[in-house]
């Protein structure tokens, strides 16, 4: 009886030894520090923040929401000036510190980042096709800055439809 007991017990610990463990799970000062080196205004950092888009699955611990619905309702390349890469990382940084409780904190940061991204897409210009660059760039800055702490809840789209349903009945009676 003893002997089986110490058999089975030997057997559940090779078999426990033998099953991979789960990969050590990323820490919140781990997650944060991550999303600081994505979200600089440098070079360095959008060079970083590019290779690891290119490359998410490395990343896949860390659980970082790679969505992007690009520049939101303004043009992704107004007049031809492309600001794909620069909304994606500004994308990036908004709903990855939104999702930690972070993003107050850091917003001016990830909006300057953008700013950065999309001088550097201006750099390639010159003359009049840089101006206009330029000042596009500075548009979309001012835009995010002023408006991108906007957020609208679920409840307040659903008040507003239940206000417009009673609004179309009172019209119709």
């Amino acid at each position: 009886m003893i002997k089986r007991a110490l058999a089975a017990a030997s057997l559940s610990t090779v078999a426990l030894l033998a099953t991979p463990l789960p990969a050590q799970a990323v820490t919140l000062e781990q997650k944060l520090a991550a999303l600081s080196s994505f979200t600089q205004p440098t070079a360095s950092s959008a060079s970083s923040w590019r290779a690891a888009w290119q490359n998410q699955a490395a990343w896949a611990a860390y659980n970082f929401d790679w969505s992007t619905d690009l520049c939101s309702s303004s043009p992704d390349q107004p007049l031809g000036f492309d600001f794909r890469m620069p909304c994606r990382r500004h994308d990036f940084g908004y709903r990855n510190y939104k999702a930690v409780g972070q993003f107050p904190a850091n917003k001016s940061r990830i909006d300057d980042a953008f700013y950065f991204d999309m001088r550097q897409v201006c750099a390639a210009y010159s003359g009049a096709s840089k101006t206009t660059c330029d000042g596009l760039a500075w548009t979309y800055y001012q835009a995010v800055k002023q408006f991108g702490s906007l957020t609208v809840t679920q409840e307040q789209i659903e008040e507003i439809r239940r206000a417009g349903e009673r609004a179309a009945l009172n019209g119709q009676a």
